[in-house]
């Protein structure tokens, strides 16, 4: 008999998926030059709408028309980035290349026209006052910056088919090989067909990984995260199953479990292919019933938009709103696991809903025929009343569901049953098996019945599709757990069966176990600390126990506060051109000085777009973790840079050594004003650490420009001593 590919073939293909994705781990080339495309194109949009937001009327010193120019040449510089990835992508796909070419040219000349009309040098309209008024031609940059656009948005679409082309590509290999391996008669052939076919897993893993990073739509980054965690868990079913099978080509048990993984499988393949196409398969749509905390908000959105209109909707609908929503609750209600205490209090409050909602409609009748103030009041206080009557309403649902998820996630802790189940096939115990299997059957419906009333208390739409899935894996997994039992009770003694079995018992655990983490989820929504997995993936994720995050408090702060940032910050987006401009003067990109300079000079872009509320970086707090990895990344340049200069004579490492020494303190600065708690202060804490930031950035841009000379002048010693060498070692031959 041929060796199995055992665990660690499918190792592969699990550690990627559970990785959550990495596509720079695939280095297959397209993945990470659609990505830098879009890189490329954040900044590209920023500094156009600097220059075309510029006040073309006033007067401009010289300073402000070299930053300008400096604004025009950043824009080009990158506009020649992004026709490289642009031709690169073209390059490797020839039924696109012809439309991706002609956009990558008209972004050039684009970026020529930009470049070109805010050189200052082209300008010898100089006023009395010595000063000079820019953009005498902002018509052109206008018309200039609209080519631009359209052909960076042209070139970024037929990337896009690329992608999704390539993904489906990969999917197809996929399932083509797992059509051999459902008819596979020997581990011989087997093995062989497994190797491949986890091979195209791990790629399929990576391409799907990418994607989901990429989504913007959290719903659809969740349906591609639960389609991906069935494919990570069934990859490691589907060989224990068809090793199974293969031993045991008689048992009927064996056979049931192997369909069910290859199904499930192959459902979550269309998933995914659907979550990248953006389509359904024959016109299908989402049938799924909205949950009832959803319907509660949407219902009290529509009751408070009476204060600003009484003529928007009927009353009828109104109260047919408010019935759907009330028959849900017999999710709860009707549930053999609700306590009484709970499904009593539950009634209570819905039938207060309804006798509150007519108090409402017969105040909202009086509103519509007298403009007074009293009815205008009672109006507003009915609003108040059935408004509180709902949040009770919701409290007790949560308190209900969380209540008993918690309980049973405490009960099925030590996986008794599971571990019975076990005992019971290696034994052979028949009479055993179907006591177990019906405790496993038992415990599977209150699963599966918890996760459809954590889905109703969720509160967002990425937590209600994590439920769904949920319910989903333990519906499926505890069957498939009974006909793997069933099959090593059948055959006591058979290693493979037993395997098959631990296996499917691993998925059950670890779905209770990432049940326990949403249910952390959605207590966190509910009660305002909404977590932190489906956040900005470019940011790190908080440190436990961070009391400095928890002193951050959202606030707004006024006109003056805002200029004051958005001046930082212009000053800021300006330093991280330089310093882009110094990253590609050097011929090693891979050199790690630049790496992270690049990587500083992205984050420092990022707060940039974060002080004219864009990008990534959404509030107070993304700013302090980006803020910290910077001082990190900042640390570990020095670090770099004094390696370097070990290799440079005494003189010039001195030099060197001045220009970190400036750098170190400020990085230890900006992580001590970090971490420091401002009560109610954020704007002077934001302030503080942008000013940081911006003397940082204008080091980093001088550190990056004289280490690139020194490390010229390093080469040309070194070059110059070899050759003085050659010539010693000729002279003495002659």
């Amino acid at each position: 008999m041929a060796a199995s590919p055992g665990p660690a073939g499918v190792g592969g293909a699990g550690a990627v998926y559970g990785s959550g994705s990495s596509g720079f781990a695939l280095d297959s080339g397209l993945e990470i030059k659609t990505r830098s495309v879009e890189q490329t194109l954040l900044p590209l949009v920023s500094q156009i709408t600097t220059l075309i937001n510029h006040k073309d009327n006033t007067k401009k010193s010289d300073k402000t028309l070299q930053a300008i120019q400096r604004v025009g040449q950043a824009v080009n510089l990158a506009v020649g980035r992004f026709v490289k990835v642009g031709e690169a992508i073209a390059n490797e796909n020839w039924d696109l290349k012809e439309e991706i070419n002609i956009a990558c040219i008209e972004a050039k000349q684009a970026g020529e026209t930009i470049a070109a009309l805010t050189d200052i040098t082209n300008l010898n309209h100089l006023e009395s006052d010595g000063q000079i008024t820019i953009f005498t031609d902002k018509t052109g940059v206008i018309k200039a910056a609209r080519l631009l656009l359209s052909s960076v948005t042209k070139v970024l679409l037929l990337a896009d088919r690329v992608v999704i082309k390539q993904i489906i590509t990969s999917r197809n290999k996929v399932l083509a090989t797992m059509e051999r391996l459902e008819k596979v008669n020997s581990f011989q052939e087997f093995v062989q067909i497994f190797s491949q076919f986890g091979n195209e897993m791990v790629e399929f893993a990576h391409l799907s990984g990418d994607r989901q990073n990429d989504l913007k739509d959290e719903k659809k980054k969740a349906k591609m995260a639960a389609a991906r965690a069935v494919l990570e868990k069934c990859t490691m079913m589907l060989l224990t199953a068809s090793k199974t099978c293969l031993r045991h080509p008689n048992c009927e048990s064996a056979h049931k479990d192997k369909e069910g993984v290859f199904d499930r499988m192959k459902v979550a393949l269309d998933k995914v292919i659907e979550i990248v196409t953006d389509c359904k398969p024959n016109g299908e749509t989402d049938i799924s019933s909205i949950s009832i905390f959803t319907g509660i908000k949407e219902f009290k959105m529509n009751i408070e938009a009476l204060r600003e209109n009484l003529y928007f909707q009927s009353k009828e609908n109104l109260s047919v709103t408010l019935e759907v929503i009330l028959e849900r609750m017999e999710d709860f209600t009707d549930s053999a696991y609700t306590s009484h205490e709970h499904r009593e209090r539950i009634l209570e409050l819905s039938t207060q809903a309804r006798m509150e909602l007519q108090q409402l409609i017969s105040v909202w009748i009086q509103a519509q025929s007298k403009k007074t103030k009293s009815i205008a009041e009672e109006l507003e206080l009915s609003i108040l009343k059935i408004s509180h009557s709902l949040n009770e309403l919701k409290k007790e649902l949560h308190s209900t569901a969380t209540q008993l998820a918690a309980d049973l996630l405490k009960y099925h802790a030590d996986h008794v049953v599971l571990k019975a189940l076990k005992l019971t096939g290696v034994e052979g115990n028949l009479e055993a098996l179907a006591e177990y299997a019906c405790k496993l059957s038992e415990q599977k419906e209150q699963l599966v019945e918890t996760c459809r009333l954590l889905r109703h208390i969720s509160g967002t739409e990425p937590l209600e599709i994590t439920c769904i899935h949920a319910e989903e894996t333990f519906q499926v997994t505890g069957q498939q757990i009974i006909s793997a039992a069933e099959t090593l009770t059948l055959h006591p003694s058979s290693k493979i069966a037993k395997e098959n079995l631990d296996v499917f018992c691993e998925a059950w655990e670890s779905q209770i176990s990432d049940m326990s983490t949403l249910l952390r989820e959605i207590n966190d929504v509910f009660e305002g600390r909404r977590g932190e997995k489906y956040g900005y993936l470019s940011l790190p994720k908080p440190m436990k126990n961070n009391a400095n995050l928890k002193s951050l408090k959202p606030d707004k702060p006024d006109s003056e506060e805002q200029a004051k940032i958005a001046k930082l910050g212009l000053k800021l987006g300006l330093l991280t051109s330089d310093a882009d401009c110094e990253i590609e003067k050097w011929e090693d990109q891979e050199n790690e000085i630049v790496q992270y300079g690049r990587n500083m000079s992205s984050m420092a872009y990022s707060l940039y777009l974060f002080t004219r509320g864009e990008g990534p970086l959404k509030t107070s707090q993304d700013l302090i973790h980006q803020l910290e990895v910077f001082a990190a990344e900042g640390l570990k340049l020095t670090s770099s840079v004094q390696a370097f200069s070990k290799q440079l004579k005494d003189d010039d490492k001195l030099m060197l050594l001045l220009e970190i020494n400036k750098l170190i303190p400020l990085c230890h600065q900006l992580q001590t004003v970090t971490k420091t708690s401002l009560q109610n202060k954020v704007f002077l804490k934001v302030d503080k650490c942008i000013t940081k930031t911006r003397s940082m950035m204008a080091l980093l841009v001088q550190l990056l420009s004289l280490c690139y000379k020194l490390l010229k002048k390093l080469q040309m010693e070194n070059n110059g001593w070899v050759s003085v060498t050659n010539k010693d070692t000729m002279d003495s031959k002659t």
